[in-house]
């Protein structure tokens, strides 16, 4: 085994590094296709970039074109997936419009509290009044079933084809960022304005998680492609790593979605 790939990655990576070796492996030996769960940008970041014998194929989809969540087939390169072969299921979130707002932190929440694993749902859109959500086709009947509210507001989940997807409202902002380091409560005070003392504050009371994990340790260093969820401020993804000023900061592109 290649010990020297897990000097390149978080600590607490190195069980999804192996799951994901043992994958590509299986996919060697026994030369068919294998599906991932939903993957995170960080996580299908670390896949790309995993050691992998010739002629393996890493093909990738979360339901539309610019999820965030998706799905990996790793496979022979004899092989061409179809949208089919993800088995992502699209539900759309039928309430009454016109007396009630939903909140894309709601419906998380209330799939969460279902005992819905995060690996088994994709991106939560809207166009601004219509909200729809991406889950794992062997799961979608199982999570209609159990939910008939979001909050006090009753729902009902339908399922829907991919024609009838909406298109997403996207928010996000590029921008550049002058850091000092990759702490994470440095991240988190440069951008979004305020001091460092009260980012770590808001991390050890568990307000920031970084990969829809929550993070309390104001020294955990964030990797590209990360996306930290500040409460009350909203959200920001680290996209590259541009360099070093001659101060010795760090030179970064973000994409930012603020509250």
């Amino acid at each position: 085994m290649d010990l020297d790939i897990y000097q390149h990655f978080r600590k607490d990576e190195i069980p999804f590094i192996d799951r994901m070796r043992e994958l590509i492996g299986i996919v060697e030996s026994e030369y068919r296709p294998v599906l991932t769960e939903f993957l995170d940008p960080r996580k299908v970041f670390i896949v790309h970039n995993l050691p992998a014998f010739e002629g393996l194929k890493i093909y990738e989809f979360g339901g539309f074109q610019h999820a965030e969540q998706r799905r990996l087939i790793l496979a022979p390169d004899y092989y061409q997936p179809e949208n089919k072969d993800y088995e992502i299921q699209p539900i759309e979130i039928q309430y009454p419009e016109k007396f009630a707002t939903l909140k894309h932190g709601q419906i998380l929440g209330t799939l969460a509290n279902q005992s819905v694993d995060r690996q088994h749902f994709g991106d939560i859109i809207t166009d601004g009044s219509h909200w729809q959500f991406f889950a794992d086709a062997k799961m979608a009947d199982y999570i209609i079933t159990q939910i008939t509210s979001i909050g006090r507001i009753k729902v009902r989940l339908e399922k829907i084809d991919f024609a009838d997807v909406i298109s997403a409202q996207v928010d996000w902002l590029e921008e550049s960022l002058t850091a000092s380091s990759l702490r994470v409560d440095t991240i988190v005070s440069d951008v979004f304005n305020i001091s460092r003392q009260r980012a770590k504050q808001m991390i050890e009371t568990k307000q920031v998680k970084v990969n829809w994990q929550v993070i309390e340790k104001p020294d955990f260093d964030v990797q590209m492609l990360d996306i930290l969820s500040v409460r009350h401020f909203g959200r920001v993804q680290l996209l590259a790593n541009q360099g070093e000023t001659r101060k010795g900061k760090v030179r970064l592109s973000i994409r930012t979605l603020r509250k």
